[in-house]
């Protein structure tokens, strides 16, 4: 069976979004290849001609991941958000309640921990790619202090997202939300 030009590469996207999702939503260790394909609407055998090993899989999905937000956040930026704007964004219900769409680090950053170093590696790459489209947002003049500053709001946006996911009542949780938004703020702002 023969196949179009740039299928084998279409299918790559396709297992590596199906991935990407199913990690965020279940955990790496939880999600399995055979759930992936399956999600994917392949066999288990098609793994194999795009990815040599789940570790190369995890990798390339958190670097995918971690550029998907990035584009988020360079959007808002684009579209006149500030960075309150961007703030409220992240720290929303909305995000809140989709764990397989939203930000890696809020879902996965135990687990990545404990990956390989590669794997490490590519998401410190990447969160510092982030971290030079959020710094800008900081009016901080001192470049090294505004990336401090930007470093710590991130830190703060993934902990206030976790921690409201946490809870059980969703008052509570938006609460957290908006207590993140005023924190980070302040950090902004601060002296």
């Amino acid at each position: 069976m023969r196949f179009e030009k740039g299928h084998k590469a279409e299918t790559r996207r396709h297992i590596l979004a199906v991935a990407s999702k199913q990690f965020r939503k279940e955990g790496i260790e939880a999600a399995g290849i055979a759930g992936i394909m399956k999600e994917a609407g392949l066999t288990n055998g098609a793994f194999y001609p795009h990815f040599k090993s789940k570790e190369e899989l995890v990798r390339e999905a958190v670097s995918s991941a971690v550029g998907e937000q990035q584009e988020r956040v360079e959007e808002s930026v684009r579209s006149g958000r500030d960075l309150e704007g961007v703030l409220r964004t992240y720290l929303s219900m909305g995000h809140l309640n989709s764990p397989a769409c939203g930000c890696p680090s809020a879902s996965l950053l135990p687990e990545i921990s404990r990956q390989p170093l590669s794997t490490r590696q590519t998401y410190e790459d990447g969160i510092n790619s982030y971290l030079a489209v959020l710094t800008p947002l900081i009016a901080i003049s001192d470049a090294a202090v505004a990336h401090q500053r930007a470093t710590a709001i991130f830190t703060l946006m993934v902990g206030t997202l976790q921690y409201a996911r946490a809870v059980a009542d969703p008052v509570a949780a938006e609460a957290i939300l908006e207590g993140g938004v005023q924190a980070a703020m302040l950090l902004a702002r601060g002296p």
